[in-house]
């Protein structure tokens, strides 16, 4: 795994030689548009909407529109002029509370690993962010452009993490959403235990893309030269009728019940199972005693 960024990392006065590597993996399928008749690759042409003729990249600006159809052309030496000075340097600024931060904010996470001479304090600062629950945040240029980036500890890994600017996001309160006092006391006590009862540890590889399954089954199949034909789950039949909320809780966390029930199944006929396998054997030994 190549890295694509080395520099140092740097809290008060301590610095880290560090190196930035992709923590995640693409996995998405791609298409190319063909041509129906012979399968022929499309190209794509650069055609102006006022003659609908191709325009050579040459002859191509870049341009903001400011208002309907004003635009404000920029040149290579506008975007030199307002590019950041590129530094080898992560300054952590603030340590704030995990908890604090918007989820909102992070968007795209990468490993930091320790280049020579630094294991040391990166372990360090790892430990110090772990005790912490906190995140380190600072400023990075990588690939010509300036992040906000959270530092976060993963296992044993300083995980960087792009994250958004404050004016990426939109503010909820544009939206229209409910007030709290729509619940009754009730109603969230029930939905409390019904959250309980379905509680689980988080496994990540319990949940799969089953579109890209399907996708990848039917393309396997089509290659062989066969036709597949995935037949649908059927769904469940909904009443129509309005129902009482709190109903719907209650058979809601009925059914939570009966599937902890048989999740707990197993385990039960296993430990019977294993008392029986004992009681055999302390019975088998208990009579070579006798005799």
């Amino acid at each position: 795994m190549a890295s694509i960024w080395k520099g140092s990392l740097s809290f008060g006065l301590v610095n880290i030689p560090v190196e930035v590597r992709t923590a995640i993996q693409g996995d998405h399928i791609s298409f190319r548009m063909l041509h129906e008749e012979d399968l022929s690759p499309i190209k794509y042409e650069r055609v102006s909407s006022s003659t609908g003729d191709a325009v050579p990249w040459k002859e191509i600006v870049k341009g903001y529109e400011y208002a309907k159809g004003k635009y404000v052309v920029l040149t290579d030496d506008d975007f030199k002029a307002a590019a950041m000075e590129a530094s080898r340097t992560l300054e952590i600024v603030d340590f704030v509370q995990q908890d604090e931060i918007d989820p909102r904010y992070f968007e795209t996470p990468y490993f930091l690993v320790p280049s020579k001479g630094g294991e040391k304090a990166y372990a360090l600062l790892r430990e110090a962010i772990r005790k912490t629950n906190s995140v380190g945040i600072g400023k990075i240029i990588l690939r010509q452009k300036q992040h906000l980036a959270g530092i976060k500890v993963v296992g044993e890994a300083l995980v960087l993490e792009i994250m958004r600017f404050a004016n990426e996001l939109i503010d909820t309160d544009s939206l229209n959403l409910p007030k709290s006092d729509l619940v009754r006391p009730q109603e969230l006590q029930m939905a409390e235990q019904l959250v309980t009862s379905l509680a689980e540890p988080f496994d990540p590889s319990k949940y799969s893309d089953d579109y890209r399954l399907n996708l990848m089954r039917v393309i396997k199949a089509k290659m062989k030269g066969k036709k597949i034909a995935l037949t649908p789950e059927p769904e469940e039949p909904r009443d129509a009728q309005v129902v009482d909320l709190m109903t719907r809780l209650r058979e809601s966390l009925d059914q939570g019940k009966k599937r902890g029930a048989v999740r707990s199944q197993p385990h039960s006929a296993a430990s019977r199972e294993r008392k029986s396998a004992k009681g055999a054997k302390t019975a088998r030994r208990t009579k070579r005693k006798t005799a």
